[in-house]
């Protein structure tokens, strides 16, 4: 986390590099933004035990607030899990369990301490996480709907947009998930009066709620705060940001390595390039200008560090550095490996989800082991391809069928197929 930045302009530095969809006044917003600290929060419920890519867009917009002298409070939707958010869903989410959800919220908290520096103890100056179930679970419902539900009218929630469709479509709204909206602008509330919080942010789908939170400081407080939105993003290619068909795009390297999570963003279209690296690094705006302003080798330099950065905010920059070495090792075709370069490479790919890897009893043939990882659909057509010198072992031809592959490695069938092969005691 580098110092913060004390000069004027988060809200206008939000908006250049596009994070901002839709705001409360704004001119206030960016007066108090520009006046001095100012703490501020984004939920995030733990209905799984990692993040995703799309949830990032909010997170880095909370690192930026942050880099200007600002405080982020994390709120852990420890309390709000147990109902399930309505929002852009056709039918009632999963009702989790308690312990479940202590599970995700352990998996999450980790992950956002990588972008934001917190503190342990709450209210701390830096800023800190909280779960909302601390003050949720423990309330009195007669108390709550005396107190908090005089101030919302059923006629406005009935036009909240999640709402009116799933009642357009017939499908309906159970009475505990329609008490969402009072629940998430409760938060608002709590935070407000016990951390001084005035800023509420999160993804665009959740603009009715976080105003909710704003009015009820207003009709119950007599306060005012400020919110804004960050989009709700899709690649060029019209798909939703962090999702590919093998799913979401996980933080956690148990459910993409971190070569795959290297490659994701390697491979994004080039349309998306310029936008992605304003939203997800902190490289400054001239410097990703410079970066695009050609197409070709130099966008692909481009694509590369976008890749690093990425992975390095979310996994280390150990991480990217080896999974853009086996990056380059396999589409560079990077030549001339020492043993310390391939076990790093081994290293970087075993990890991987989406890289094919076999299990081969060792030693074993070359064209067995073409077959096998169905490099080759049989072995005539292997000992075909090593005889017209199509197969190679790691960057060293494979010049007999009999050749015997003793060690972990990488196995080639012409310049782009490729398997990992991996010792069955390995």
């Amino acid at each position: 986390m580098s110092s913060a930045v004390h000069s004027p302009g988060a809200l206008a530095t939000l908006k250049a590099r596009g994070f901002v969809q839709q705001t409360t006044d704004e001119a206030a917003l960016a007066a108090a933004l520009d006046a001095g600290p100012v703490t501020f929060y984004a939920g995030f419920d733990p209905t799984a035990d990692s993040l995703h890519v799309g949830h990032l867009l909010p997170v880095m917009a909370m690192a930026w607030l942050q880099r200007f002298g600002h405080r982020p409070i994390v709120v852990l939707g420890g309390g709000t899990a147990m109902v399930g958010d309505p929002t852009g869903k056709d039918k009632t989410r999963e009702i989790l369990t308690p312990e479940r959800i202590r599970h995700n919220l352990e998996g999450q908290r980790g992950q956002l301490a990588r972008f934001l520096t917190l503190d342990r103890e709450l209210g701390g100056a830096n800023g800190f996480m909280v779960d909302n179930g601390d003050w949720l679970l423990a309330l009195h419902y007669i108390d709550f709907l005396r107190d908090i539900g005089q101030h919302f009218s059923v006629n406005r929630m009935l036009t909240a947009e999640g709402t009116r469709q799933r009642l357009e479509r017939n499908q309906g709204m159970s009475f505990i998930e329609f008490n969402y909206h009072l629940l998430q602008s409760y938060d608002f509330l709590v935070l407000h009066q016990r951390y001084g919080c005035t800023l509420q942010l999160g993804g665009d789908d959740q603009w009715f709620n976080i105003l909710g939170g704003q009015d009820l400081i207003r009709r119950a407080e007599g306060g005012s705060a400020h919110a804004f939105t960050v989009p709700l993003l899709q690649t060029a290619d019209g798909k939703k940001m962090g999702k590919t068909e093998g799913g979401a795009v996980f933080l956690a390297p148990q459910y993409v390595g971190d070569f795959d999570y290297y490659q994701f963003w390697i491979n994004v279209a080039d349309a998306d390039v310029l936008r992605f690296l304003k939203l997800y690094t902190f490289l400054p705006t001239d410097e990703i200008e410079a970066l695009c302003a050609q197409g070709g080798e130099a966008l692909r330099e481009a694509k590369a560090r976008l890749a690093w950065e990425a992975t390095a905010l979310a996994r280390g920059a150990a991480a990217a550095d080896d999974a853009a070495f086996a990056s380059g090792a396999l589409f560079a075709k990077r030549g001339g490996l020492s043993e310390g370069d391939r076990a790093r490479v081994l290293r970087s790919l075993s990890a991987s989800q989406g890289f094919a890897r076999h299990r081969l009893p060792l030693p074993i043939s070359a064209a067995k082991a073409l077959v096998d990882t169905q490099l080759c659909p049989s072995m005539s057509a292997a000992r075909r391809l090593i005889q017209q010198g199509g197969a190679r072992f790691w960057d060293e031809p494979i010049t007999s069928p009999d050749t015997q592959i003793t060690q972990d490695g990488l196995l080639w069938s012409g310049k782009k197929q490729v398997a990992l092969i991996l010792g069955e005691g390995s």
